[in-house]
């Protein structure tokens, strides 16, 4: 997959337009009608996406978080096998842009476009004022098809990004996954922390996500896994503010089994597959050792459940 930021190609494309914050199942179904009509036309896949999310720019009171970073959308939509990944930088000239002028001036000019592959109730253009009929005449216009996915389609699937930000919010990561058809990942870097889990005898990661616009899920204990060093290691992590040693900031801690290097300034993803329990405030630094050996027992057999199937 080619990423780029500048939008040209040299080759004549079927294009789908989106946002895809979370690359969930019904993103993948349409990236999948995408990539196989590609094949079937002699065509290039192009996927061309946005940031900053919209709402990020044209709402200024608006405190959305996204379940994915731009970097894992990369991540994701590459695995997935597209050929070509255009970011468009959102801004406020942009929204005004008409509708016309964005198909000419960027589908049919640069992307050279012969197929858009959209969902029905796709809307475009400045104040969102062009729909799918608008996009058909102007392929009737500028010589390109459109294919529309159908509301039957998309609600077969029954999901969209913002039930999966509700389920990460309420902890509900079985859920969250399930909808998007991967395990939830929060990727950052290892810094240094207070050492409190290493005096408990459980040394932590600290994870530091740079991206303030990034959805950390509802405070508490995770069973999570991640690949270092090419290995698959499992572990558990909290999300939460150490109430029982009176923290007040969130952090991001992750507790690996069987695992002893020294992972500092490295840059870590975590995925996130089950959930232990809400974040508690203990009486006494033993207690809290209790239960995190509880929580450990907990996990491993999770884990072991997992991978029994």
């Amino acid at each position: 997959m080619k990423i780029r930021n500048k939008i040209k190609i040299e080759h004549s494309s079927v294009v789908t337009i989106g946002t895809f914050d979370g690359v969930h199942i019904g993103h993948q179904k349409i990236i999948a009608r995408l990539i196989n009509t590609a094949k079937q036309e002699g065509l290039k896949s192009v996927i061309l996406t946005f940031f900053p999310h919209p709402r990020m720019v044209l709402q200024k009171d608006s405190h959305i978080k996204l379940i994915n970073t731009i970097e894992e959308r990369y991540a994701i939509l590459e695995s997935l096998g597209i050929d070509y990944l255009f970011v468009k930088k959102f801004t406020a000239d942009f929204s005004r842009m008409g509708a016309e002028d964005f198909v000419k001036d960027i589908l049919v000019d640069k992307l050279r476009v012969k197929k858009v592959i959209i969902g029905y109730d796709h809307r475009f253009g400045r104040n969102r004022n062009a729909d799918i009929e608008d996009l058909r005449q102007f392929g009737l216009k500028y010589d390109f098809e459109v294919e529309e996915i159908s509301a039957q389609e998309i609600n077969e699937v029954s999901v969209s990004s913002t039930k999966i930000r509700k389920a990460l919010a309420e902890g509900d990561i079985r859920k969250a996954n399930a909808y998007l058809g991967y395990d939830f990942m929060l990727t950052g870097t290892v810094t240094k922390g207070k050492g409190l889990g290493k005096q408990l005898g459980f040394p932590t990661a600290n994870i530091y996500i740079k991206e303030d616009y990034k959805l950390i899920p509802k405070q508490g204990a995770y069973i999570v896994k991640s690949t270092i060093d090419g290995v698959l290691v499992y572990g558990m992590m909290n999300i939460g503010v150490n109430p029982t040693v009176n923290g007040e900031n969130l952090s991001l801690e992750v507790h690996f089994f069987n695992f002893n290097k020294d992972l500092y300034n490295n840059r870590i993803r975590i995925e996130l597959i089950g959930r232990l329990r809400d974040e508690q405030k203990f009486d006494s630094l033993e207690i809290l050792k209790t239960q995190l050996e509880k929580d450990k027992l907990a996990a491993k057999s999770y884990i072991s459940n997992l991978n029994v199937k």
